[in-house]
Parts: C-alpha cells; sequence; structure tokens
C-alpha cells in the first residue's frame, strides 16, 4: 500500500468502552497508511474496549491526555461506542484537546457515538456531519447539519454513522490527513 501518511502523527483519543472495531480499523489503516499513532486517553494503562454486546479486549495507551496537544499531531481520531464519549466530552483536558484540532483546522475523524464529544466544543455551528442516529438531535441542537450518508466531509471534519460505514470512513479518514490543514 502506498504510504500516503508517511510524514503524518495522529492522534486517537479513547477511553474504556469504545467501540473495538471503531478503533482498531482506523488504526489499521493509519499504519497501512505509514503514519505514526498515538493512543491518547484519560489514564496511563490499558483501556478496554466494547465489541458490539459485551466487553473487548484491552488496548494500551501511549499518551494521556495532560501531556499532548494538538500541536503535536497532524490529526485527531474520535471512535465511538457509547461510553466512551460520554466520558470524554465531561472530561476538560480531552474536551480541549479536540477544540485545538477543529481551532487549527486541522484534520478530525469521528465516528458513530464519536461526534459527542465535538458538540463540548461549541464549533459545530454550521458543520455538515452524520453520526448515529441516536446522537442526530444533539448535533443539530449544536447548530450542525445532520445528514445521513455513511460518509460525510466538511472542511476535514470527517463523520460516518457506524461500524458498517468503517470502509468508507477510513479511506476518507487517510485523505483528509494526507490533504492536511483545511484553512477556511
Amino acid at each position: 500500500m502506498e504510504q500516503k501518511l508517511a510524514d503524518k502523527k495522529v492522534a486517537v483519543l479513547a477511553t474504556h468502552g469504545f467501540e473495538e472495531s471503531e478503533f482498531t480499523e482506523p488504526i489499521k489503516a493509519l499504519k497501512e497508511a505509514g503514519a505514526t499513532v498515538d493512543v491518547v486517553s484519560l489514564e496511563a494503562g490499558k483501556i478496554k474496549a466494547w465489541a458490539e454486546k459485551n466487553w473487548g479486549k484491552e488496548y494500551t495507551v501511549d499518551k494521556i491526555v495532560d501531556d499532548v496537544s494538538a500541536d503535536d499531531y497532524d490529526a485527531l481520531v474520535l471512535p465511538g461506542g457509547v461510553i466512551n464519549p460520554d466520558q470524554l466530552r465531561i472530561d476538560e483536558d480531552a474536551v480541549n484537546f479536540v477544540t485545538e484540532f477543529l481551532q487549527a483546522h486541522k484534520p478530525v475523524a469521528a465516528i458513530c457515538h464519536g461526534p459527542w464529544t465535538l458538540i463540548e466544543t461549541g464549533l459545530m455551528e454550521g458543520r455538515e456531519v452524520t453520526s448515529y442516529p441516536s446522537i442526530r438531535t444533539d448535533l443539530i441542537n449544536a447548530g450542525a447539519n445532520w445528514v445521513d450518508r455513511e460518509v460525510v466531509v466538511d472542511n476535514g471534519l470527517v463523520t460516518s454513522r457506524s461500524p458498517k460505514d468503517l470502509p468508507a470512513f477510513c479511506k476518507k479518514m487517510i485523505e483528509e490527513i494526507a490533504e492536511g490543514v483545511h484553512q477556511e
């Protein structure tokens, strides 16, 4: 595979309860494209996946969110799952980290319930997004234009609905990260 992202460093922000496939598939795609990937979380050690209907495997955390900034990375990935983004969106350091990426116009890719954390940035006004249907109203209330498509790209922001959209999500995520910073 072509190493489109050989010079790119990507943060995957997650905590316990992320949907396993929405974590492992984007990381696999990023690494295959040549990117350096750090798993960033709220605490050091390991974080546990949710695998459809039960707890999944544990994965090692590379960095804690208190010790990093968007300046350290070229892009950000936000996996879904219900528990994961619900925990991230109430953590001030996690929200600030996500906000930094959006303010710097760096690519951000969020799938399923992942966009829940985007809402807390206050920067969704006028952005076209998709998500898992149950958080549609939350995104609309945050000022986003919610659409029902497998993948939506809005100026470097990539969003998808669910694990079934992972092939399209990963493809667009790679494209947007390869393009780099997206100026308004």
